[in-house]
């Protein structure tokens, strides 16, 4: 409607241009000097009226452009206005800035969820532009780098340098994975980009997620389904041995009765006996290796309570007191928090950490100045955990990603099933068992709770 009033308007005013001006070229004929003088006023009054009008609808326009652009959403115009079509053209402004309005309300609640889900993301993700500026990165992504803030990807390169490298030569669509070591631990980090365009500009999306724990329960369901092809086979072996056993006691029986010895020769009893031991102890050692495989396979759920963490490590102090030598070895338990909770199935965690102190209590027995510490805390993120902290000869790193592989050991003596099995029940609790060891100087195995 406004357009229509508009239209008429400039109609109207056109035509009383054209009129004037034929009157301008009527009186220049007919050298009329007055009507001349007239018409000249008039026409010039007509075109000066026609500017400022369409001038006036254009500012207004300009003016409403200029603040949807600048998201001022509080500019009105006066509907109470003496010409009808500008009181419409404002009408209908203001109807077109409140809608707009109303759908930038709506986009700004959509942009604040959509930034709250990617801050509560369990994956990181980030943006960073060709010149390297990181426009965004979620909590987790500084969480997994250990580096807050994150403003250009130069930075990187004070977490791990060989990051910095891959992060600067990124292509898109590209998959990596990058193994990352801290002062604690070591995570794995699987990385993919992604190429959008973003106005105009080109960027790079980068996710990355934490699979050290999807690495370890692939790993032990690897190891899972191997133990279980290794005792069928197992067992398989071990029936033809009980079955030659049952033969060779055949021969000394006929139709249910014992075969006469004056039938058997000497040499006969002496070498099926020696082949009787031999079957025995054959088996028997097979089925002690069979066991130790089910004792891996067949680990129950935890049968999990609340225990408090200083009274379980007061019972690790006494158990493990047993085994140390007086003034060759310092063993010492620290709970801090000294009221910290733990939701776990007590007796199997009593396992773990034996074997983990034991195994400690091994390294340092030729250390001089030899030194165990069993430290239960909470770390900064609120996750609870338990290390077993040494200062022996440490792990070497060529051996250090194969002994939780079970019965991988390094040892004399035992089967290498003790830390395959730690790993198995950490697994089982929702956890996970971490070690970290450098040389000669220090040997840390961190349990970390769900």
């Amino acid at each position: 409607m406004a357009s229509r009033h508009f239209y008429i308007q400039l109609i109207v005013r056109v035509i009383l241009i054209t009129l004037t001006a034929l009157a301008l070229a009527f009186a220049i004929s007919k050298m009329w000097y007055f009507t001349l003088a007239f018409s000249v006023i008039f026409l010039v009054s007509q075109v000066y009226a026609l500017i400022i009008f369409i001038n006036r609808t254009n500012r207004k326009i300009a003016y409403f452009f200029d603040a949807i652009r600048n998201e001022d959403f509080t500019l009105r115009f006066p509907e109470r206005v003496a010409i009808k079509s500008f009181k419409e053209l404002n009408q209908s402004l203001n109807r077109v800035n409140g809608l707009i309005q109303e759908v930038h309300l709506q986009l700004q609640i959509r942009e604040q969820y959509y930034q709250e889900i990617l801050k509560q993301a369990s994956i990181g993700i980030m943006t960073y532009n060709e010149k390297g500026h990181i426009l965004f990165s979620n909590p987790t992504m500084e969480k997994l780098l250990d580096y807050s803030p994150l403003n250009h990807i130069k930075q990187l390169a004070q977490v791990d340098e060989n990051l910095f490298k891959i992060f600067e030569t990124f292509e898109p669509f590209e998959r990596k994975q990058f193994q990352l070591t801290n002062e604690r631990e070591q995570i794995h980090l699987a990385i993919k980009s992604t190429a959008f365009t973003l106005d105009g500009k080109s960027l790079l999306l980068v996710v990355i997620q934490d699979i050290h724990k999807e690495l370890d329960e692939k790993e032990t369901e690897s190891w899972v389904r191997l133990i279980r092809v290794l005792t069928h086979e197992i067992m398989n072996t071990i029936t033809p041995i009980a079955s030659i056993s049952d033969s060779i006691i055949k021969y000394y029986r006929n139709n249910g009765k014992i075969t006469p010895m004056e039938e058997l020769e000497e040499h006969q009893i002496k070498n099926t006996l020696k082949g009787l031991e031999v079957i025995k102890e054959q088996g028997g050692n097979l089925m002690d290796f069979v066991q130790s495989y089910r004792s891996l396979l067949h680990v129950p759920e935890p049968n999990r309570t609340i225990v408090q963490g200083k009274a379980l490590l007061g019972k690790i102090d006494v158990l493990m007191s047993a085994r140390l030598h007086e003034g060759e070895t310092d063993f010492q338990v620290l709970c801090d928090p000294e009221d910290l909770e733990l939701f776990i199935d007590e007796k199997q965690i009593v396992q773990v950490l034996i074997n983990l102190g034991k195994n400690a209590l091994q390294s340092v027995g030729d250390t001089k100045n030899g030194k165990v510490q069993m430290v239960a805390g909470m770390d900064r993120n609120g996750k609870k955990y338990i290390e077993v902290r040494d200062n022996g000869p440490g792990i070497q790193p060529e051996v250090l990603e194969e002994i939780f592989v079970p019965f991988f050991t390094t040892k004399s003596e035992g089967t290498g099933i003790g830390l395959s099995l730690s790993k198995r029940v950490m697994q089982l609790h929702g956890g996970g068992i971490q070690v970290h060891s450098v040389p000669d100087q220090e040997t840390v195995f961190r349990l970390t709770f769900a």
